[in-house]
C-alpha cells in the first residue's frame, strides 16, 4: 500500500438503500455505522438531485465525501440514477448489488436473479451477524421474509402486502373506510370504524406474521432466531409472542458486508 493510502478498514462507506416508499442512507467508518439519514424515495428523481440530496446528507453529517459506496435499489428507473449520482459523489468505487457482485450465498431460489438487492443485503447481514439458521421479517412497502437454512443457504421467502399499503387499500377500495393511524386498538373487538380498521390491519398483520413464522419453523424443522428489521419493527415486536431482536441497521449492515466481500484495495 502506497504511503498516505487508507487501508480498507479504514475506509468510509456511503451505504445506500433505495426501496419503493424510503430511502435510507448510512455512513461506515471502517466497520462502524456512524450515521443514518432517511428520504422519501421519488421516482422521478434526477442524477443531479440525488447528488445534491447526497450533499445536503453529508454536510449535515459533518463529513466530506466518503472513500466507497454501494448502493441497493429496488425501483429498476433508479438504479442508474443512484449509481451516477454514487461516482459522482465518492473518491473511489460505487458498487451496485446486483448481477456480478459477489454475495457468498448458496440460493435454493428457482431464478436468483429475482430477489431483490435489499433481501440479498438482509440476508447476507443476518447470517454473518446472528448466524444459521435465522429468519429475517423486513417491514415496508412489503412484508418481506427471507429465511436461511441450518447449512447458511437462502432457502427462499414469503412476500406480503405491507402494513401501510394494505390500510392504504382498504381506504381507497372501500369509499365510507377513512385512512387510519396504524396503531394497535385497545380490543380485538373494535366499536367503532377506525378501531376496527386498526384491528383488521394491524391485529391482523400480527397475527399473519405469527402464523407465518409458525409455518416457517414448521417447514425448517426448528426454531431459529427471528431478526425484525424496516418500519415500525420495533412497535410491530413489541405485538409479537414469537421472540424477535429488532434491527433496525440490518440491511445497511448487509450492504457493508457485501462491500467488504468485493472491494477492490
Amino acid at each position: 500500500m502506497a504511503r498516505g493510502e487508507k487501508s480498507a478498514d479504514e475506509k468510509n462507506l456511503l451505504a445506500v438503500d433505495v426501496g419503493n416508499t424510503r430511502t435510507r442512507l448510512g455512513l461506515f467508518s471502517g466497520d462502524e455505522l456512524v450515521g443514518t439519514w432517511e428520504l422519501t424515495t421519488h421516482e422521478r428523481l434526477t442524477a443531479d438531485e440525488a447528488r445534491m440530496q447526497l450533499a445536503q446528507v453529508l454536510a449535515l453529517m459533518g463529513k466530506r465525501l466518503p472513500d466507497d459506496a454501494i448502493l441497493a435499489c429496488v425501483v429498476p428507473m433508479l438504479t442508474d440514477v443512484w449509481r451516477r449520482a454514487l461516482v459522482a459523489s465518492c473518491s473511489g468505487r460505487a458498487y451496485v448489488v446486483g448481477p456480478g457482485l459477489k454475495t457468498g450465498l448458496r440460493m435454493r431460489y428457482d431464478d436468483p436473479s429475482e430477489v431483490g438487492a435489499d433481501r440479498v443485503a438482509d440476508v447476507v447481514a443476518a447470517r454473518a451477524d446472528y448466524g444459521a439458521p435465522v429468519v429475517v421479517v423486513d417491514l415496508g412497502t412489503t412484508t418481506n421474509f427471507e429465511v436461511v437454512d441450518a447449512e447458511g443457504a437462502f432457502a427462499g421467502g414469503i412476500i406480503a402486502p405491507g402494513l401501510a399499503l394494505g390500510a392504504r387499500s382498504l381506504s381507497e377500495a372501500a369509499a365510507r373506510l377513512p385512512m387510519i393511524e396504524l396503531r394497535a386498538p385497545a380490543s380485538v373487538i373494535g366499536r367503532n370504524t377506525r378501531s376496527a380498521m386498526q384491528s383488521g390491519v394491524v391485529l391482523g398483520e400480527v397475527a399473519r406474521i405469527e402464523g407465518l413464522l409458525d409455518a416457517v419453523m414448521g417447514e425448517l424443522g426448528a426454531d431459529a432466531p427471528v431478526i425484525m428489521t424496516g418500519d415500525g419493527a420495533e412497535a410491530m415486536a413489541a405485538l409479537l409472542r414469537h421472540e424477535v431482536t429488532v434491527d433496525d441497521a440490518l440491511t445497511l449492515r448487509g450492504l457493508w458486508h457485501l462491500w467488504r466481500a468485493n472491494r477492490r484495495g
